[in-house]
């Protein structure tokens, strides 16, 4: 990554393989964190630790170099991607829909949460260079990184996306270290089966207005 590249962190509420969503050697965010999904582009790292109610440590899920950023729904119409778990929208008479087999957000908003009421949501990241780790993530980065533990931390349920220098190098590390020391082929286990409750909606992927945080704040 350039200097002008962005990182991103966040909390996962959820993790059960639907965002992101790993599958044949690629990792996707389609549902979920909108915010996220609309800004970042190819060359930005995305980190997704646990949040408290998931995990108490806070361990690493999941890391991911974006490599595309898929506008206007194209994610879903486009037949390589069909099959992917998180592919759960579809076209019809100019109007997305749920697909009756979906496996996540089985709520009457989630498409509009997701995709916006124009489609001005439905972008998808893209990651061919990443790590995810899932429930078997850790959270040994607490003793070697002292900020990024803390904002970690610190962090509520937006994301933060600007670092002070600090912050930036720890983080520019730690990927360097965790690609060194982890195979992408090594993917682990989410940290739970999707529900079929109404929703799998989260507190972190809910209705809330999501900010870039200042460095000062989380």
């Amino acid at each position: 990554m350039t200097g002008r590249d962005r990182i991103y962190i966040y909390k996962l509420t959820c993790d059960n393989g639907g965002a992101p969503c790993v599958h044949d050697n690629l990792l996707s965010l389609a549902i979920c964190k909108p915010m996220i999904r609309r800004s970042a582009k190819p060359g930005d790292l995305i980190f997704g630790f646990a949040a408290n109610s998931l995990h108490a440590d806070n361990r690493l899920i999941y890391a991911a170099a974006v490599t595309d950023n898929l506008s206007c729904g194209a994610y879903f119409l486009d037949e390589r991607f069909i099959r992917r778990p998180d592919c759960i929208y579809a076209l019809r008479r100019g109007r997305f829909y749920r697909r009756p087999r979906a496996r996540f957000h089985h709520g009457r908003g989630d498409i509009i949460h997701d995709l916006g009421e124009h489609y001005e949501r439905a972008n998808v990241l893209i990651s061919n260079d990443f790590r995810y780790f899932g429930r078997d993530g850790k959270a040994e980065y607490k003793k070697q990184f002292g900020l990024i533990k803390e904002a970690v931390e610190r962090l509520g349920r937006g994301y933060r996306v600007n670092h002070h220098h600090d912050l930036r190098a720890q983080l520019c590390v730690l990927k360097q270290q965790i690609w060194k020391s982890t195979r992408q082929a090594d993917v682990g286990t989410p940290t739970s089966s999707p529900t079929l409750r109404v929703s799998h909606r989260c507190e972190s992927c809910g209705a809330v207005i999501e900010k870039e945080s200042s460095s000062s704040t989380a």
